[in-house]
């Protein structure tokens, strides 16, 4: 027996946008969302999806990193998780991460309202995400996966100086024991997990498309470097006789765009940023001895992306040479390309085709939750348009005509999953 999901219908997605409003509304100022993970808004959000859940009948569990379960079982415990987060930056959109758990929910709703399903249908919400409150992203799914490194994050504080084990404890989560979660989520069955999100980029809105098939999560390689000169006085020191580290940070952070863009093709496109610049002494009157600059390379290629690292290692070097400065660099956050499951790839594809008669292929540069959980099952995403590719900030929109179809194609996607799970 399939499960009787009415995903084309455009009632569930309205139930799904009403839904998102109220939850902005709940847990929003002027300024936007205000969800910050393991704060009293966040806890509001949670309490909020409990509410929810209650009201269908269905039993939730909090595991060992704050990660919330929400169980409907079938016949058999062959499962399919979807879901995402509901936490978000501060000053926040009213659809990153909430898109993903709500219409999780309104999928739940409705395969809660028949008995004897073939497999057991699971909505997750992962705790904090956007690592946006101490600076470490990923970290619920991080310990379900079983990668978080505990003495990584022990000693992280918040811009207030609360430590992350204070404010772990202060919602029922103990540090030591947040691997936990990892045999948690091996004793799941899962043949599925699906996430649904907002692009959180312009690709969709250039091609005035509403939804995107993700083909995966960029890889990423993030480091931090040091050119160390000589500081020197601005008006005494000739330029010939210089060593000038920020015009070595400087060149490179341009050599850097210049290999982005030696490396993107159509469909496999990939970033270089330069986030981060500090200069000592940092006074108009001298010539920068010290200069700090980061790099954050992106690519859905494993094999790119070290080149590309490589040749930013190169380039650094070349310029430190001709500055006649040195640099060093230090690695601050590595992640492997994480691309998806073929199958579910090609089930994402026939559902946003039946909505909306084509799908755009993209792959992810954000990191989601969904990058942890490829290694333990096979995993897909779903983006919906941003409108102005806009997100992270209370601007953060997507026009009903396309947030309405996007809804309908991701549900339409679960029942899609449901089937070919059933028959695994």
């Amino acid at each position: 027996m399939e499960a009787p999901i009415p995903q084309h219908a455009s009632e569930s997605a309205q139930r799904v946008i009403a839904e998102l409003r109220e939850l902005a509304a709940l847990t929003s100022t002027p300024d936007g969302a205000q969800r910050l993970a393991w704060g009293p808004v966040w806890r509001s959000a949670r309490k909020w999806l409990i509410e929810k859940l209650d009201a269908i009948g269905l039993k939730y569990e909090i595991d060992a990193a704050g990660n919330l379960f929400a169980t409907f079982p079938g016949l058999s415990g062959k499962t399919v998780l979807v879901g995402s987060h509901v936490d978000s930056v501060p000053n926040g959109g009213w659809l990153d991460g909430a898109l993903g758990v709500v219409t999780a929910l309104e999928a739940v709703r409705h395969y809660a309202a028949a008995p004897n399903h073939p497999v057991t249908l699971k909505l997750v919400d992962f705790a904090d995400e956007e690592g946006a409150r101490f600076g470490h992203s990923l970290l619920g799914s991080g310990a379900a996966a079983g990668t978080l490194d505990l003495e990584e994050v022990r000693s992280l504080k918040d811009k207030q100086g609360t430590l992350l084990v204070d404010a772990l404890k202060e919602n029922g989560v103990e540090l030591n024991r947040m691997l936990d979660a990892h045999a948690s989520l091996k004793r799941i069955d899962a043949k599925a997990y699906l996430e649904f999100h907002i692009e959180q980029g312009g690709v969709l809105e250039s091609q005035n498309k509403s939804t995107g098939v993700v083909l995966g999560t960029f890889g990423l390689k993030r480091h931090m470097l040091r050119f160390v000169g000589q500081a020197a006085h601005s008006g005494a020191t000739p330029i010939h006789l210089r060593r000038d580290a920020f015009l070595a940070a400087a060149s490179f952070a341009l050599e850097c765009r210049e290999i982005a863009r030696r490396h993107s093709k159509p469909g496999a496109g990939v970033v270089c940023t330069c986030g981060v610049v500090k200069v000592e002494p940092g006074i108009v009157t001298a010539v920068p001895g010290v200069c700090e600059i980061s790099i954050d390379q992106r690519a859905l290629d494993a094999g790119v992306l070290a080149l590309m690292v490589q040749e930013a290692q190169e380039a650094s070097r070349r310029f430190a040479a001709e500055n006649n400065v040195t640099v060093e660099w230090k690695p601050l956050f590595s992640i492997d390309p994480r691309p998806f499951d073929p199958k579910l790839l090609q089930l994402c594809e026939e559902s946003v085709r039946e909505i909306t008669g084509d799908a755009p292929k993209l792959p992810s540069g954000p990191l989601h939750d969904a990058a942890n959980m490829v290694p333990h099952m096979p995993t897909v995403m779903m983006f919906a348009h941003s409108a102005r590719g806009l997100s992270h900030c209370k601007e953060e929109d997507t026009p009903m005509e396309h947030l309405e179809p996007s809804i309908r194609a991701f549900l339409l996607l679960v029942e899609k999953t449901i089937a070919h799970v059933s028959r695994l």
